[in-house]
């Protein structure tokens, strides 16, 4: 199976479809999405069970990896998980290993994020 995906097309279906994420693929070895999430908007997802990286199309904001209250610092270690704050943007790309909490915060610019999961993501 190959298949050719254009983006404007996917954030067209993804907004037809009224919500933030459209998964566009799904083999047993990954799947793949459009995330986007408005300026100021929360991020609601929770740790996943697989593995993922994350590619900055477009927007600015930070991401959170590991769990914990908000912190001054970059990088601050909290019992046995150390959390990271990092300032994202357009071409950033992010690895996050299954299970771990993490999300976007103080979104300044609309954000536009492809997704890959691996294995696929189980509904």
């Amino acid at each position: 199976m190959t298949e050719v995906f254009a983006l404007d097309q996917l954030l067209a279906k993804r907004l037809q479809a009224g919500r933030s994420y459209l998964e566009f693929l799904c083999v047993p070895a990954m799947s793949a999405g459009v995330y986007v999430l408005p300026a100021g908007a929360p991020d609601p997802q929770q740790p996943h069970h697989q593995d993922e990286i994350y590619y900055v199309v477009r927007g600015k904001a930070k991401m959170r990896l590991g769990s914990g209250g908000r912190t001054n610092d970059r990088s601050k270690k909290r019992g046995d998980e150390r959390v990271e704050e990092r300032s994202v943007g357009t071409g950033s790309v992010i690895f996050v290993e299954a299970g771990l909490e993490h999300r976007f915060f103080d979104i300044e610019e609309e954000l536009v994020v492809l997704v890959v999961f691996a294995p696929e993501e189980s509904s």
